[in-house]
């Protein structure tokens, strides 16, 4: 019999990891942490506190992972200022995703390091170097040479040593208690990395502020003044309505994807996944794209998540419905609490990637104000 106290704490670790993402928007730096620590010790907590088998929470555990990640990715479109460092994080962000996907088809270990999760620590320290700098003085060299550093460096290493090797860092040290300073001495040079990337920027700031503003984004002059027959307003929207249209069909995709292939107790072939993952990517790219393409713009994140939670539910609902009849299940509850992590997901996109589009309409209207080029009329 499960007792009531190891529910109390299994369900009180789980709307941890569900609600601490939702301060990562606002609060960049110790939402994500915050996030990246609970990760890292909820098993332990488990284990420690409570007599439950741990076999049921992976897939859970998974779900959460890739839940905060894509929030953490989303909070770039609303608060990054420096345009090229958005274009790094949103390239090693979907390519972590393509990775996990491929790894949930395949269960090869070894595309975890192929595809290493860089991205959440070049997050870091775009946000660290946010506090005391302006991060629009990190150039296109310092941002790259930062992503290539944090990949090898770091991230290779640390997916070599829990997807390949296997090692549990806890037990590694409760071993061998010394082993701990080989953690400090790797800390030591990740600090000495940071120390020379940061050496040339301007003297820190007075104050710190850890709360993100909405960004207007950093363009290089050149990039602005020679966009191809410098954008109307109409133009410009259209286009960006077409870029994210693509990117929302990406980013679902993937999402229902490993969501799909993480479900625990899940009677159905990759045929029936295939479907119905299908309807629920047109259905709710389509649902979005037809709104703004008449102008209807949520007015509250809260509006549309309760909007479109409607709407996957239902789908949901009429999937299980469907699956039966033809010799497949799903567990019913499990699949509503990934859809809500999905629709959570799906909705922050809409909201965030819209701050976007008009950060950019913005700079370049005001780069025309500023230079007296024209903008050119159809």
């Amino acid at each position: 019999m499960i007792d009531i106290s190891d529910m109390l704490i299994f369900w009180a670790v789980v709307m941890a990891r569900f609600f601490i993402p939702f301060s990562i928007p606002k609060y960049p730096l110790p939402g994500i942490i915050a996030s990246l620590l609970l990760d890292a010790v909820d098993q332990t907590i488990f284990q420690v506190f409570t007599n439950l088998p741990l076999e049921g929470y992976q897939g859970y555990d998974k779900a959460l992972d890739i839940y905060y990640l894509a929030i953490t990715y989303l909070s770039t479109m609303r608060n990054w200022s420096n345009f090229f460092a958005f274009e790094i994080s949103r390239f090693l962000f979907y390519y972590r995703l393509v990775g996990v996907a491929l790894f949930e088809l395949t269960e090869i270990r070894a595309l975890l390091l192929i595809f290493p999760n860089t991205f959440e620590y070049f997050f870091i320290f775009y946000e660290a170097v946010r506090v005391k700098w302006n991060p629009g003085l990190l150039t296109k060299e310092k941002l790259v040479l930062t992503a290539a550093l944090i990949w090898i460096v770091v991230k290779l290493p640390h997916e070599y040593w829990i997807h390949i090797a296997k090692m549990d860092t806890t037990d590694w040290i409760i071993a061998n208690p010394p082993n701990a300073l080989v953690l400090v001495g790797w800390a030591a040079i990740m600090i000495g990395i940071v120390y020379w990337l940061l050496r040339d920027l301007p003297p820190m700031r007075p104050g710190f502020s850890i709360a993100a503003d909405h960004a207007t984004f950093v363009f290089d002059k050149s990039v602005a003044l020679n966009m191809k027959d410098n954008y109307t307003s109409k133009r410009f929207f259209d286009d960006f309505i077409h870029h994210e249209l693509i990117e929302k069909i990406v980013l679902i995709s993937l999402l229902s994807i490993i969501f799909a292939q993480i479900l625990p107790e899940v009677r159905a072939n990759d045929i029936q996944i295939a479907v119905g993952v299908s309807v629920l990517i047109v259905i709710n790219t389509e649902l979005s794209q037809w709104l703004a393409r008449r102008g209807t713009q949520w007015k509250s994140i809260l509006r549309e998540f309760i909007i479109m939670s409607i709407v996957n539910l239902t789908l949901i609902l009429l999937f299980d419905f469907l699956i039966v009849r033809y010799a497949g299940s799903i567990d019913l509850l499990n699949t509503l609490f990934f859809t809500l992590l999905l629709t959570l997901n799906i909705t922050l996109y809409d909201r965030y990637r819209r701050v976007h589009i008009w950060s950019q309409a913005s700079l370049i209207g005001s780069t025309e104000s500023k230079t007296g080029i024209k903008t050119k009329r159809n």
